[in-house]
């Protein structure tokens, strides 16, 4: 299941930006479009969830329909010659598609004793997933070669994830049954589907400050997502899909040092090298190329796992800690929604707009004033951020069953 939910994923969004640009000649603004519908969908999930899933259903039945509607999509968008036509299929795609990233996971617990010790080796499935599709599409298939994107191959990525989504679909109704949460007639409210009861918690100066932050930060992030997969393909980079996987391969080791790191340095220090991470990312990104100075795109890529460990996960058990037992999920959905649904939503089109200011009259894009832009944001936030917040000590404890979830499919990790 966690192997399928990842796979599909990786199978068409990490391509998409080329796809867009080649197939359907979309501008920047309309790439940014399509990427935001992940935003839209992460805004749209917890309604999902709360009001459906947790209330009426069984979470593996809809964990069922949603990928058999969503393959049906795939097959769609493999099969239309315009932007016009793809972009409803895509945002009603992730409308669909969030809400199930959610559900996975309920259906793992609700099967599982000690969820603490049993979700890690369960969980790290979906990273394997993500980086087998990325290897798939470049080294098996060899879709994202430069004759074979010409060609159109890209359209068969969304055909390999609706075939993926189909399996899934099947595959759920035979999971074990995970009835509903909430008890009928019990009452939901929109402020917890949201994570509003923990808004109290901008009350502190340093928690305001870190969640500003991170909001702003998801605006050069969004260029990652957005923007590097075309970047590398149109300077010439050889099985670009594939090789961006080195991302996920780090996320999962600097995931095991994020602890040590934590207990050493604390949490402020931890935030700064996840910041400044993003400004070297995109410095690397500016300089290098495909020739003697090809090592700086594969550092940039390998620094995916401290970018987004050090300070997005370890933001999440910072947010943890400061929000006690009583208001811990409401202060992790109040923070996705912030970064995943607002800043990323912001970060989307601001990437598209840097892009196409940047294109040139043959089609190419003077990529170094594209990723300079990012990493000069990054390094704003990092100068503020480390200015005005003062460092605290958290506990760090073991990995425990709330789950941080991440576009690439990362393992989790938080605190008790």
């Amino acid at each position: 299941m966690m192997f399928l939910e990842f796979f599909i994923w990786s199978a068409w969004f990490v391509t998409l930006g080329t796809f867009l640009g080649s197939n359907l000649n979309a501008t920047g603004v309309q790439t940014g479009m399509a990427f935001s519908t992940q935003s839209w969908g992460a805004i749209i999930a917890p309604f999902i969830i709360g009001l459906i899933a947790d209330r009426f259903f069984n979470a593996e039945r809809i964990l069922g329909v949603l990928h058999l509607v969503g393959a049906f999509l795939m097959y769609r968008m493999a099969n239309v010659g315009d932007f016009t036509a793809f972009y409803p299929l895509v945002l009603g795609y992730m409308i669909l598609y969030m809400p199930t990233l959610a559900l996975v996971n309920s259906v793992s617990f609700n099967q599982m004793k000690d969820p603490a010790k049993e979700f890690a080796p369960i969980r790290v499935w979906g990273t394997i997933g993500w980086i087998i599709a990325g290897l798939a599409i470049s080294f098996i298939f060899s879709w994202d070669a430069q004759a074979a994107i010409a060609n159109g191959a890209l359209n068969n990525t969304f055909l390999m994830a609706g075939g993926a989504s189909l399996a899934l679909g099947l595959f759920s109704f035979f999971l074990p049954k995970t009835p509903p949460k909430v008890e009928k007639g019990e009452k939901i409210r929109i402020g917890d589907l949201l994570g509003l009861e923990a808004i109290r918690l901008l009350n502190n100066r340093n928690f305001l400050i870190f969640f500003v932050s991170s909001i702003l930060i998801c605006i050069p992030l969004a260029f990652y997502y957005q923007v590097t997969n075309p970047f590398l393909v149109e300077i010439g980079m050889a099985n670009v899909t594939g090789k961006m996987t080195i991302g996920q391969a780090s996320e999962v080791i600097f995931m095991l040092l994020l602890p040590v790191f934590l207990k050493r340095y604390g949490i402020k220090i931890t935030l700064l090298v996840g910041m400044a991470a993003w400004t070297v990312r995109y410095l690397l990104f500016a300089f290098g190329d495909t020739g003697e100075l090809s090592f700086m795109l594969l550092l940039g890529i390998a620094l995916h796992g401290i970018c987004y460990d050090f300070f997005f996960v370890s933001g999440q058990i910072y947010t943890d800690s400061k929000a006690g037992p009583k208001i811990k999920s409401a202060a992790q959905g109040m923070i996705t929604l912030a970064t995943y649904g607002v800043g990323m939503l912001v970060g989307f089109w601001v990437a598209g707009k840097i892009t196409d200011a940047n294109l040139l009259p043959d089609g190419t894009h003077t990529w170094q004033d594209v990723w300079v832009f990012p990493a000069i944001f990054a390094a704003v936030v990092f100068v503020l951020f480390a200015i005005f917040f003062r460092n605290e000590t958290i506990q760090v404890a073991d990995v425990d069953a709330q789950n941080v979830t991440s576009p690439e499919g990362k393992p989790d990790m938080t605190v008790s």
